[in-house]
């Protein structure tokens, strides 16, 4: 499994959503889009039940919400900036929310899910990884520092 092939820039935006509620669901809406998960209505069950058990806002600016389900036959990221910030997405440190990364994988691919999500929060607790993400100017470009191809 190669990191980069599971970054796509249809999956990368700009969220218009000022809630936490509303961001998931535009990133769902990408999935849904993709044509690449069966049962969606399934999947937003398990995405908000998730959130309920916790937050997945990890503070710094980061929400990572995952899930692993098995209406998914090869694992996905989306990713959504929010620039202006999402104040109600119960993050552990209070901060309001920038990055948005969300992880679907299958039921059983355990551990592709754990390397992407390894692979994921490590790219993000460096600052000026966060800086460069912040400062991409448009959907392509997001996807391409996520890639590692834009320094």
């Amino acid at each position: 499994m190669n990191f980069n092939n599971l970054i796509n820039d249809e999956n990368c935006v700009f969220l218009k959503s000022k809630t936490k509620t509303e961001a998931i669901l535009e990133l769902l809406e990408l999935v849904e889009k993709s044509g690449k998960v069966r049962q969606m209505e399934n999947l937003k069950k398990e995405i908000f039940y998730r959130e309920q058990i916790m937050s997945t806002g990890i503070g710094q600016g980061i929400a990572i919400p995952h899930v692993r389900f098995e209406g998914v036959d090869s694992p996905m990221i989306l990713a959504g900036l929010a620039p202006g910030g999402i104040s109600d997405y119960d993050s552990i440190d209070d901060q309001m929310v920038k990055i948005v990364i969300m992880i679907i994988v299958g039921d059983e691919q355990h551990k592709e899910y754990l390397r992407i999500l390894s692979l994921v929060v490590g790219k993000l607790k460096e600052k000026s990884f966060q800086k460069n993400l912040l400062g991409a100017q448009n959907n392509e470009e997001i996807g391409a520092i996520l890639k590692g191809e834009v320094k």
